[in-house]
């Protein structure tokens, strides 16, 4: 089985008070571009160009390791990996179980919570190789603290 490749694009949004936005790129592809391909290709409404990145910086996540480790995941265990292209990320957000394996990191069973009867099971799921997932978070981690300084 092949795994997917992930990294974490950090840019600033001086429209968001500046703050740092971080997306999460699979396989070389922004997650906001991929799920608005299959949002689109699926017919749901509203869809395209509705998701944006997190801000870490501005918003209680908890340290990203926890974060994208699903360790910081809500009572129903979904993890948050966009919101609203506004930046709020309660506005429109797009979560997933994250699951973490001996060799794996496993994101699926993706949710739009304001549109609970939409169908994601055909996005995804993403396999990662548990290394270099852990290695790309602890890039995401010192590319915040470096910002911070």
């Amino acid at each position: 089985m092949t795994s997917n490749e992930i990294r974490f694009d950090c840019q600033r949004r001086d429209d968001y008070g500046d703050g740092l936005e971080v997306i999460p790129c699979i396989d070389g592809m922004p997650l906001t571009d991929l799920i608005d391909r299959f949002e689109t290709g699926a017919g749901m409404q509203p869809a395209g160009d509705a998701y944006g990145g997190i801000f870490p910086q501005l918003f209680p996540y908890g340290p990203m390791e926890d974060h994208f480790h699903g360790r910081s995941a809500d009572t129903w265990g979904m993890t948050l990996l966009l919101g609203c292209e506004c930046g709020e990320p309660g506005c429109w957000p797009l979560t997933a179980r994250i699951t973490v394996t001996g060799e794996l990191v496993i994101w699926d069973s993706f949710e739009q919570s304001h549109r609970p009867e939409r169908d994601y099971t055909a996005f995804g799921p993403f396999r990662f190789d548990r290394n270099r997932y852990r290695d790309a978070v602890q890039a995401l981690s010192a590319k915040i603290r470096s910002d911070d300084a």
